[in-house]
């Protein structure tokens, strides 16, 4: 019988198994390669291995172990939260505007668009495996105390999943239980305001539940604290314009004082900081034993890599000049040979230019630069604007196999705290306080390898912008700008129109839209047409509406 994916990962294979043999010899035997559901809630040992399975990302690769993603796989995988960047004015999918992630805002997305079912999948697999594991936790003898962390995990995990699907989806399935396959075939939508207050619970109640950063074991690094459950009810806060409840959720997580604003901003991507203060939440790997392919689908091409994140003109555009003033192709300032000259230090940090030295390499993507891997053109395996990722890339992997790397993922940073924050306390009508730009935005800016100069404008449209040019630029990369945007609702207005890469000056193999020749320069990359009243929430996967009409 065909069924829905709510119910399809119900049983997770990490977890648990039937034990099915056609030979009567064998009934009796238990398998050597799996466990059985009755033997397997027996020790805090299973129960430890369920519990990490809950908090495995990109399930549906479980199978796959070099780390490698081909597509969309859940929020907390590089290639399902980084690369939402490409639908965004920030990036560019360098596989071409047919691309999942393109069509998302590019006036042709539709149900039948793949990486909306791979999200709804993994969503509700992540969803099945809490369930699963709250409703049989109960059955293993260990300590209570133990047993309640580990509940609160789960209904951490869950109740992400469904922030995700909610400010995604909008109105969606909201499973609290494991689901029979008649269930999970008639199951009915909850509207996107119920399933944000049952969200905005769980993260209340776990935030009670959960250990303090500052409370764990370094071993323990990697598993659910109340900060992070704080901070996505503040993330859900923001969404819903809660602006109180939003400034209050992030003050417990600044009152703390368990977390602090890194000095060191580029370590937090390269894998040399990942025990930082700043990372409040972050995807873990493990090199050789659960690695990734960051760098495999990111690195330079002369370097192996794919080159699929291509960052766009608008980003590199967006970073001030380092006096603190915002960027403008007419200041004498700026310079298109070397556009991280005179800017924002976080600019080299995050994006790669041409002439810009990478590990062993000058990185050149010059248009006009044929013996080059990393050309800008439209049919080699490189660049498609110019621009490729600093950002989670290391100049220091040593390993030959770019897709073993170890490299964490954050989820969430101290710094996007601070950040909305202040951004709360501003919509609320309360940011007029120098003490409290320094003791948010200032504090982002002010790190010793950034520097730049402190923020003192006071007016509160004049700061809305700043505040939002201070988070792009903070954040960029980092799969945080879709979603800004979708709540920042501007989004029909900054995603139509036409986007471009790098400058280049004189130029012959220079890229133009038709005849027109952009007067800075600029290697025309593609359009967008943001459908606004319909692009806003993502339809369900027309593979799901199929099964479950009700789901339409």
């Amino acid at each position: 019988m065909k069924i829905t994916y709510l119910y399809k990962f119900l049983l997770p294979v990490l977890l648990v198994s039937a034990v099915w043999s056609s030979c009567k010899k064998e009934l009796n035997k238990t398998p050597l390669d799996q466990f059985s559901t009755e033997s397997f809630w027996t020790s805090q040992a299973n129960v430890n291995l369920a519990l990490a399975g809950m908090y495995r990302g990109n399930i549906q690769m479980s199978a796959n172990p070099t780390g490698a993603e081909y597509s969309a796989t859940d929020w907390w995988s590089y290639h399902g939260l980084l690369y939402t960047e490409f639908a965004t004015d920030n990036a560019y999918d360098r596989r071409g505007d047919n691309s999942g992630f393109n069509t998302l805002t590019n006036g042709t997305l539709t149900a039948t668009n793949s990486y909306l079912g791979n999200y709804w999948t993994a969503s509700y697999a992540r969803i099945a495996r809490c369930n699963y594991f709250m409703e049989n936790i109960s059955k293993a003898d260990i300590d209570p105390a133990i047993q309640a962390r580990m509940v609160a995990e789960a209904r951490f995990l869950r109740a992400c999943q469904y922030f995700y699907l909610s400010q995604f989806f909008g109105s969606v399935p909201l499973v609290q239980k494991v689901l029979t396959a008649a269930e999970a075939n008639t199951v009915t939508k909850a509207s996107k305001q119920a399933v944000q207050d049952f969200a905005e619970q769980e993260f209340k109640a776990t935030a009670l539940a959960l250990p303090r950063y500052g409370q764990m074991a370094g071993s323990e690094r990697g598993r659910a604290t109340a900060q992070a459950a704080l901070a996505f009810l503040g993330r859900l806060y923001l969404a819903e314009e809660k602006w109180t409840d939003a400034a209050a959720a992030y003050k417990q997580i600044i009152d703390f004082g368990d977390n602090s604003i890194d000095p060191n901003f580029e370590s937090l991507f390269n894998g040399t900081n990942e025990t930082s203060k700043e990372i409040i939440f972050a995807t873990q790997y493990q090199q050789d034993l659960a690695p990734n392919a960051m760098m495999q689908h990111n690195y330079p091409a002369t370097l192996g890599g794919f080159m699929l994140d291509c960052p766009l003109g608008s980003l590199v555009e967006s970073y001030e000049f380092n006096d603190g003033t915002p960027f403008s192709f007419t200041d004498p300032r700026y310079n298109a040979a070397n556009p991280g000259l005179n800017r924002d230090p976080r600019l080299k940090f995050t994006v790669l230019y041409n002439g810009q030295t990478f590990k062993n390499i000058i990185y050149n993507s010059h248009p006009d630069a044929t013996s080059s891997a990393d050309q800008l053109t439209t049919t080699k395996q490189g660049t498609r604007t110019g621009f490729a990722l600093k950002k989670f890339n290391s100049e220091a992997f040593s390993g030959g196999d770019l897709q073993n790397s170890g490299i964490d993922l954050p989820i969430i940073r101290y710094a996007e705290v601070l950040l909305g924050y202040l951004e709360a306390k501003l919509e609320a009508g309360q940011a007029s306080d120098q003490g409290l730009l320094d003791a948010t935005i200032n504090k982002v800016r002010g790190r010793s390898t950034v520097n730049m100069p402190p923020v003192t404008e006071m007016n509160p449209a004049a700061l809305r912008v700043i505040l939002r040019r201070e988070r792009r630029n903070e954040l960029a990369l980092e799969g945080i700008r879709y979603w800004d945007l979708l709540r920042w609702k501007n989004i029909g207005q900054v995603l139509n129109g036409d986007f471009y890469g790098a400058a280049f000056p004189g130029a012959v193999n220079l890229r133009k839209k038709g005849s027109t020749v952009d007067p800075y320069s600029r290697w025309y990359v593609t359009s967008k047409t943001f459908r606004i009243g319909q692009d806003e929430l993502w339809p369900i996967p027309q593979s799901e509406v199929s099964i479950n009409p009700n789901l339409k």
